[in-house]
């Protein structure tokens, strides 16, 4: 994780993957996931946002799926279920607005 407010995960030092969020609160907003062509389907994605909600989860973060590869990963592991917040039309709202878009 670092200030751009992301997570990210490497190979041989080369970025090859990212999970975006912004805070709100108690909340953790991911909305945006990539992997890198030259890294995919070799489960980083998963592994990645694995760890991005296990940090969430313990910093005291409820989990908010914006990011559709987030919102299926917690769909597939319900031991996240305790923790995740549904995407409400006012989170949505504010996430706009805080990403300037």
């Amino acid at each position: 994780m670092d200030a751009e407010r992301l997570y990210e995960i490497a190979i041989d030092g080369a970025r090859a993957g990212l999970t975006a969020y912004r805070d709100r609160g108690d909340q953790r907003i991911f909305y945006h996931t990539e992997v890198d062509k030259a890294f995919a389907r070799k489960g980083l994605a998963s592994t990645l946002v694995e760890r991005a909600l296990i940090d969430a989860r313990a910093a005291g973060k409820r989990i908010v799926p914006v990011c559709p590869y987030v919102a299926r990963f917690v769909k597939k592991h319900p031991e996240f279920a305790d923790a995740v917040d549904k995407a409400t039309p006012q989170v949505l709202q504010w996430l706009e607005a805080e990403l300037g878009a």
